[in-house]
Formats: C-alpha cells, structure tokens, sequence
C-alpha cells in the first residue's frame, strides 16, 4: 500500500491520529547521549499533553519496567488512570498487546517515539509501514545513545518511508485553525509550559495584550 506523502492528507488530524510513547524509562535515560534528558522530557511531556487537548488515544508502553524502571511522572501524571503496557518484547509492534489497541481504534495516522531511536522506535516504526500505516516519528522526543546513532536511525526510517516531525508541529497540524477556541486555548496554555522560546514569546504577547495603553498627556 503507498502511503500519502503530499497534499492536505498528509497532513495530521486528531481524529485519525493515535500516539504510541515507548519506554521513556530511567535505564534508557542512564545512557541518553544523543540530547539533554531535559529536552525530551520536556518535549514529551509537551506532546502527551497535547494528545489529551486533542482527544487522541495515546499508548504507553515500557519494556521490562521491573528492571528498567517505570515509566517517567512527567507522562504517567499526564494519563493517571493509564497503566503503562510492559513489554518483554524488544520491538513493540510484535506485541499483541500494542497492536491490538491500536487496530481495534481503525485509526491510520500513527505517531511514535521513544528510547531508544535506534532500537525501539526503528523497529515498530519500519514494521508497521507494511501494514499500511502511515508512520510519523516524533525526532525531537527521541534520542539514542549516541548523536550518530539518532542520526542514523532517523535517516534509516525516513529511507523505509516514515515521516520525521517535532512535537511542536504535530500539535500546529492538529490544530490547523486558531479559529477553533475550544483547543486553541488549551493547546495555548500547553505551548506556555513547554514551548520553549515560543511559549515565552507567547506569555509576552499576552503580557501587552493585558496592558492598558497609556495616553500622552
């Protein structure tokens, strides 16, 4: 099946999209090398809060969490009444666990990303553009153990078809309209917490907005 690449049905939609976060665990972060721990988790944190602006089914899945460690709070407090799916399985898309969730939603836009890049985001993400998915890899909430290694699997995925894509452009193409209030102010409240320079260039919008304009005297 040949997945769309161009034109506005490339584009994603919140009620076709479902998000898989796989293993952002303590043992995968002990040898993150490829960015700061703080960015990805800031910027996963940012996309799960995003998912749940959006209504988009999120999966969480860990592997081995009775030796790798829980799943990070920063998600786990996003989705409390989830529990994680634990995995013994390397490759998260040979879980039946996984794939059965995200088969029954019928939904064809799946987004992921994970610890490690390389290992179990190329993985699942290669698999399941056979079965007709069309794959979006969020890079900026991935790492790997080196930079090279990151680098690698991304230009390894993007070959087998898999779509690149930051966390803060998955929520603009949910998004699509500022005209649309009822996510447009959350989602806004989202970009303040975890936008970065933006979120700041945002708080100092709202700043001059909110102040009243002093006439010459």
């Amino acid at each position: 099946m040949q997945n769309v690449k161009t034109g506005l049905e490339a584009l994603l939609r919140p009620e076709d999209s479902i998000l898989v976060l796989i293993d952002h665990q303590p043992y995968q972060f002990t040898n993150l090398n490829s960015h700061e721990p703080t960015i990805i988790i800031n910027n996963v944190t940012g996309l799960s809060k995003a998912a749940k602006v959006f209504n988009v089914p999120t999966i969480l899945t860990t592997v081995i969490e009775e030796r790798g460690g829980y799943i990070i709070k920063q998600i786990q407090d996003v989705f409390p009444e989830q529990k994680p799916i634990n995995r013994t399985f390397i490759n998260t898309w040979q879980d039946p666990n996984v794939t059965d969730i995200v088969k029954e939603s019928g939904r064809k836009q799946l987004i992921m990303c994970g610890l490690w890049t390389e290992v179990c985001v190329a993985m699942p993400a290669i698999q399941a553009l056979s079965e007709g998915y069309d794959v979006f890899v969020v890079t900026d909430a991935c790492g790997s153990v080196t930079a090279e290694a990151h680098d690698m699997a991304v230009r390894r995925m993007v070959q087998a078809g898999v779509v690149p894509i930051n966390w803060m452009a998955v929520a603009a193409e949910w998004q699509r309209n500022w005209a649309r209030m009822e996510t447009a102010r959350p989602l806004s409240g989202v970009l303040l917490e975890h936008g970065g320079g933006s979120g700041v260039s945002l708080a100092w919008e709202l700043q001059l907005l909110a102040t009243p304009v002093q006439e010459n005297q």
